[in-house]
């Protein structure tokens, strides 16, 4: 009786479910607002943690936030992170002129139907998503996220993944 108690206890261990995975991010393929190239999510796997920030020109949340998005830009450029910003709902125009204003140098881009968002989950401006370099989405940020948040969630995507230990074998 003793040996079956312990043959189920160990297969109950060893048939417990995994710590589920992040999800995977869908990959994001679209043109830049400056230079005409194509930003490509797949590229980045493996190499860097990208920050996608939706935000929107007629956004006074988005407006308000402008400045500190770039100070997290310029402190993270250099560190194997990439943002981008997609405005939703825009028009190439009014996204010109929101970047102009605000000095910003970050790459944009243009998802007026909301194509991109929407795969991401998107339900209001700014809404912010951070996927690590396995391209696994490992942080969502909505409106009222303070940038303060958004560096934790970038930090916490730049370490290196815990190493699972391998289970104990039975002697």
């Amino acid at each position: 009786m003793r040996f079956l108690a312990a043959a189920l206890a160990f297969l109950a261990i060893e048939a417990a479910p995994a710590a589920a995975a992040p999800p995977a991010a869908p990959a994001v393929r679209m043109p830049l607002l400056k230079g005409g190239e194509t930003f490509d999510s797949l590229a980045l796997i493996g190499k860097k943690v990208l920050v996608l920030r939706f935000q929107a020109s007629w956004c006074k949340i988005c407006a308000g936030q402008a400045a500190g998005l770039q100070r997290v830009y310029d402190r993270y450029k250099a560190r194997d992170v990439e943002i981008l910003a997609i405005h939703v709902d825009d028009t190439e125009p009014d996204a010109r002129a929101f970047v102009a204003a605000r000095r910003a140098t970050y790459p944009v881009a243009l998802d007026p139907g909301l194509r991109v968002a929407n795969r991401f989950g998107f339900k209001r401006a700014p809404y912010t998503v951070v996927v690590n370099k396995r391209g696994e989405i490992v942080a969502r940020l909505d409106a009222t996220t303070d940038l303060t948040r958004l560096s934790a969630a970038i930090d916490a995507a730049l370490k290196p993944p815990a190493r699972r230990k391998a289970p104990a074998r039975a002697s």
